[in-house]
């Protein structure tokens, strides 16, 4: 297979991911719900930020990062609500920056790090090691590469962005980005960031989706995931990993119940009497749900084909050429 620049491997198991993304894209509901929907993306949001957040340490509940969004005094660390602040700003600009001009990424850093760090978008000017308690596991690139490494880093990222699809290309930077650790701190929290800011500018509906949530549940595997790409010198295992925090972020935000509640609202009349009538029937022929529905049988016929292609129900048996086919709600 071929080797890249970065260096990175595209497996089986890389374009696997992104033709099931790609493919659950155009057909989630989730993504059309976030659209209707201001609820769900703000839920969504603070589910990002709090994880995110936690991530890093940050000790605040997601209902206390809640209440901190929505200006309702908190107790805690002075330093985790500011954070959850900085975060929120962060999130608010990310349709205002440009996700392939390095100032962009400074200013964001600015703004997670703001009345936290004192060296804010600003690239450090120091050595810096990664350390599991008091043993040094990784030593960052020398501060004096940081500049020129960032710079290459972007400079890529433009000569191939209408190339690489952004799933991989975002998932990259990521590691890249958390590789060259360019400042002092925030570096986790502003690479989550950035890698939905590259998604998001090329599908609005993964500015909401709670990849970070994923990642939090993940969080051991995520690391070692980093530490393991270190050691052998290219991104191939996290591209791996990220592509399947996203897959398995849909997947679970498709199966909530509010998503399956808010789903409902989306679609006909006739379709909802459809989906109930199968439910309340868990198998039924096609000439039942005419009967039962009152829905002329073109229709109903129509409306069943559309649910066995977006995996909304699945008919039974080998039916293929009958036309009392039957039907039940999909597993």
């Amino acid at each position: 297979m071929k080797e890249n620049y970065p260096p990175y491997t595209i497996t089986d198991k890389i374009l696997n991911y992104v033709s099931d993304i790609m493919k659950k894209i155009g057909e989630a509901n989730y993504f059309e719900s976030l659209n209707r929907y201001p609820e769900l993306r703000r839920k969504s949001r603070i589910r990002s930020i709090h994880s995110s957040l936690a991530i890093e340490n940050n000790q605040l509940s997601l209902f206390q990062v809640e209440d901190v969004i929505n200006g309702k005094p908190v107790i805690g660390e002075k330093k985790d609500i500011q954070e959850v602040k900085n975060a929120y700003e962060a999130y608010e600009q990310i349709d205002k920056i440009n996700p392939y001009v390095v100032e962009d990424l400074k200013k964001i850093h600015g703004i997670l790090t703001f009345l936290i760090e004192k060296d804010a978008g600003k690239f450090r000017n120091h050595g810096e090691g990664v350390y599991d308690g008091d043993i040094c596991i990784f030593t960052c690139p020398p501060h004096k590469l940081v500049p020129s490494l960032m710079d290459n880093l972007f400079n890529w990222m433009n000569e191939v962005k209408d190339i690489i699809n952004p799933l991989i290309l975002s998932s990259i930077f990521h590691y890249e980005f958390v590789f060259i650790h360019p400042f002092h701190d925030g570096n986790g929290r502003t690479a989550r960031f950035w890698q939905t800011a590259i998604l998001s500018h090329w599908e609005k509906a993964f500015k909401f989706l709670p990849i970070e949530s994923m990642i939090k549940k993940n969080q051991e595997e995520y690391y070692t995931v980093i530490q393991n790409c270190n050691n052998v010198g290219n991104s191939t295992e996290f591209i791996e990993f990220m592509l399947k925090m996203i897959n398995n972020t849909i997947d679970e935000m498709n199966n909530s119940k509010e998503m399956k509640d808010k789903s409902m609202l989306l679609l006909s009349r006739n379709e909802q009497k459809i989906l109930e009538c199968i439910k309340k029937n868990v198998i039924i022929g096609t000439k039942n749900i005419i009967e039962q529905t009152k829905i002329p049988d073109r229709t109903v016929r129509r409306i069943l084909k559309k649910f066995v292609d977006n995996r909304t129900v699945e008919s039974v048996g080998n039916t293929e050429n009958t036309p009392n086919k039957k039907y039940k709600m999909a597993e």
